[in-house]
Order: structure tokens, then C-alpha cells, then sequence
């Protein structure tokens, strides 16, 4: 490990009890921040509700003054009724098609997140997946807090253990086989992240907004990759906020999600010659191996700065 790594980690690397809400809520008045939290979700009435509901009682409604003054669910698409518990729940809900509705929509992650800079208001922007169980307000104010009380941080991801059923520590087996590897060979400076691929990371808009972002599975990689080169290591930041309990992909979705984060990896390490932009798996058929061909994620968002509509929002 590199010795601006070792030293990042001592300097750089919280727990969320480190920074208590009193002190958060003291930081967030005096310097007038605001702080949106973003849910990207696609089929999740299962576990939204619930992590809705703990953000509102925690973090908004059990307070003199909220910490998270916007609370707001992105639907991509749901074919249940994630966009109704959301609801129910107390968050706004955007349905995705509806934001910046000049530009057709992408399937993936990543263009839900985009689309959520114009969609949310906040100097702060904190987004969560909405598959996690079990949730704890502590995911938001954990990332949330170094970014409320250091001027200096400006990217803070949340780190965990990731249990797979009863093994502990046996989640992201994508991180482990695939985006860890990378980094620590390509982009060393970010091998002190212990979740680079966590979907529960807080960044401060005036970044965001500067930054492109990968429409698919690809986004966490890319936004972290492209937050070093932009603002530096000292300027990221994690949080451990404990447990991560959530829904796990099966192998072949993991396969698909692997392609596209080494797709985007491969984009920032060469903008020149790039490989054929599909994965092929195979599956048992009554007469044997089965190919099923899939495309891999190849478009990015531009930053959302040189969107007309997101500068013309700011102008007014």
C-alpha cells in the first residue's frame, strides 16, 4: 500500500458514532447547508418503506430542525408498488421518465442517479439503495457528517462488513474479484476503500455536478475514479456505519454487473481503442449449453453542469 494510502486511512476514515447528531444539527445550522437523500429504486415495496420511514422518524420529524431537509424516492420503472409504499411513507417520488423527459431515458443505475441532480435541491446530495434491511438512520448521518463538519471533504462513501446468508463478510463478491483488483492496480491511490462499490456514498452538488456518470452498474466505480481526479485523495472520505443487509444478485447478474464496471474502468484507463461492448453467458438447456448474449453498459451521462435545463434551474 502506498504511503499516502496508510496515511489517508488514518486521516480519512470514520465511524459514524465519531460525529454525534447533536453536533451534526449544530454544523448543518450555523453553516445553512442543505442535504437531500436520494433512493434510486426499480421493484424494491419490498424494503423501501421501511428505510423511508426510519429516515423520516430519525432525521427529519423526531428533530427541532431535520438533517435531511429532501427525501425523495426516483422510480426507474417499477413493476410493483415501490412507488406507493415510498409514498405512504413520507418520500417524494420522481418517477424517472419525468425528469429532463428531452432526453430518452437509459435502463440502469446510473441514469437514475444523474437524473436525480435535477430532481433534488440539495448542497448535499446522499444517495442510499432501497434493497437494504434491517437500515439504520446512522447510513445517512454516518456519510453525511464529515461533509457538515470538514469544509476540506467532499466525497464520503459508507463502509461495512457484507455478510452472504451466515457468512460474514462474503458480500461483494464483485468488489473482491473484480473492482478491488482494478483499483489497486490502476487507480492505487483509492485502495484504501473498503467499500468502493457501495451503493450508500454522500457528495457535496458543486462536485457532482462536475462529474460524468455511467448510466449502468459502472457508476459507483466511475464516480469515484473521477472524484480522485478531480478533487484529489485528501478531499474522499469513509464512514463505517456497521452492518449491510440487503438482497443478493445471483452469479450470472454479477457477471453482467462485473462487465460493465471493467467497461468503465477500461473507458477512463484508454479513451482509444475499446472492447467489443458485450458479454456472453450460457445457461442449461433440455439440449445443453445455451449462449444468451448481453449488451454492457457503454453510455455515460455528460456532467450534469453542461446540462441546459440543470443551468438554466440555477440561473432562475
Amino acid at each position: 500500500m502506498l504511503d499516502e494510502v496508510e496515511r489517508w486511512l488514518a486521516d480519512r476514515s470514520w465511524s459514524a458514532a465519531d460525529r454525534p447528531l447533536d453536533q451534526l444539527l449544530d454544523r448543518k445550522r450555523a453553516a445553512g447547508t442543505t442535504v437531500s437523500v436520494v433512493l434510486p429504486a426499480l421493484n424494491e415495496e419490498a424494503t423501501v418503506g421501511e428505510i423511508v420511514a426510519v429516515i423520516r422518524r430519525d432525521l427529519i420529524e423526531g428533530l427541532a430542525s431535520p438533517l435531511v431537509d429532501e427525501l425523495v424516492v426516483v422510480d426507474s420503472g417499477s413493476s410493483d408498488r415501490t412507488a406507493e409504499v415510498a409514498a405512504a411513507a413520507g418520500a417524494r417520488v420522481v418517477h424517472r421518465d419525468a425528469i429532463l423527459p428531452r432526453i430518452p431515458a437509459l435502463p440502469g443505475k446510473g441514469e437514475v442517479l444523474w437524473r436525480s441532480l435535477l430532481a433534488t435541491t440539495g448542497d448535499v446530495v446522499c444517495f442510499v439503495d432501497a434493497d437494504l434491511r434491517d437500515f439504520s438512520a446512522s447510513f445517512v448521518s454516518g456519510i453525511v457528517g464529515p461533509l457538515l463538519t470538514d469544509p476540506q471533504v467532499q466525497f464520503v462513501k459508507a463502509m461495512y462488513d457484507r455478510p452472504l446468508g451466515d457468512a460474514p463478510g462474503q458480500g461483494g463478491r464483485v468488489t473482491e474479484l473484480v473492482a478491488r483488483p482494478l483499483l489497486n492496480l490502476h487507480w492505487p491511490q483509492l485502495a484504501g476503500f473498503v467499500q468502493p462499490l457501495g451503493g450508500e456514498y454522500a457528495v457535496r452538488r458543486s462536485l457532482l455536478e462536475r462529474l460524468p456518470f455511467p448510466v449502468g452498474y459502472g457508476v459507483e466505480l466511475g464516480l469515484l475514479v473521477d472524484a480522485l481526479h478531480t478533487v484529489g485523495l485528501d478531499a474522499l472520505a469513509q464512514v463505517d456505519v456497521g452492518v449491510r443487509l440487503h438482497r443478493h444478485q445471483d452469479g450470472q447478474a454479477l457477471g453482467r454487473m462485473a462487465a460493465a464496471i471493467y467497461r468503465t474502468a477500461q473507458l477512463r484507463l484508454s479513451r482509444a481503442h475499446l472492447v467489443r461492448p458485450e458479454l456472453t453467458q450460457f445457461e442449461r438447456g433440455p439440449d445443453g449449453f445455451v449462449p444468451h448474449t448481453y449488451p454492457v453498459d457503454t453510455e455515460e451521462r455528460p456532467p450534469m453542469a453542461e446540462v441546459a435545463e440543470y443551468a438554466g434551474r440555477r440561473v432562475a
